[in-house]
């Protein structure tokens, strides 16, 4: 088989990127969809079985590559693992007491929004959680890739994480209201 994987290569390696938060989208879709066209198990058919297995165990590790450096939560959780960084997000439950108030308010906001159907009230939440996901997103660039700070960029990732749940939560409040 024509393609060889370095075991102990990491994510942005395998596609040739800079080991940096802050990517090109575009070079990494097409770094992955070259990767697809080696591995996929359609391309390595007249192979042995055991050369079968291991274009899987490529793909595999191509698809969980991708998935992990196209996810701004997961390559910034990967770049600090890389670093040695533990995110503590299961137990490090410590933040701000106005980050967790104006997030509880805003569930309680996407409760009632729910609740009565207000379309208009799910779409300001919405626009406002994705601007401050972006400002965070904003932040781990510089703490991940201008002026190190991994014990800072750890707290965001914990926020980030929050916010991609509250996030989630205004798409179902939508699919509910949909739905009805």
């Amino acid at each position: 088989m024509s393609v060889h994987f370095d075991s102990q290569q990491n994510h942005f390696a395998l596609f040739g990127l800079p080991l940096a938060f802050r990517l090109d989208l575009r070079q990494l879709e097409q770094d992955y969809r070259h990767w697809q066209a080696q591995v996929h198990p359609d391309k390595v058919a007249h192979l042995s079985a055991a050369e079968q297995r291991v274009a899987v165990q490529q793909a595999s590790w191509v698809n969980e590559a991708y998935q992990t450096l196209r996810s701004p939560l997961r390559r910034a959780r990967y770049l600090l693992q890389l670093h040695g960084v533990d995110t503590q997000e299961e137990t490090n439950t410590v933040m701000p007491m106005d980050f967790l108030m104006a997030q509880m308010e805003r569930r309680e906001a996407v409760a009632e929004a729910r609740h009565h159907g207000e379309l208009e009230v799910l779409d300001q939440l919405a626009s406002d959680v994705r601007q401050d996901i972006a400002a965070m997103q904003q932040q781990l660039g510089g703490c991940l890739d201008d002026v190190p700070d991994y014990l800072q960029a750890a707290g965001l990732v914990r926020k980030l994480r929050f916010m991609e749940k509250l996030d989630e939560d205004i798409q179902s409040a939508y699919d509910d209201i949909d739905s009805r």
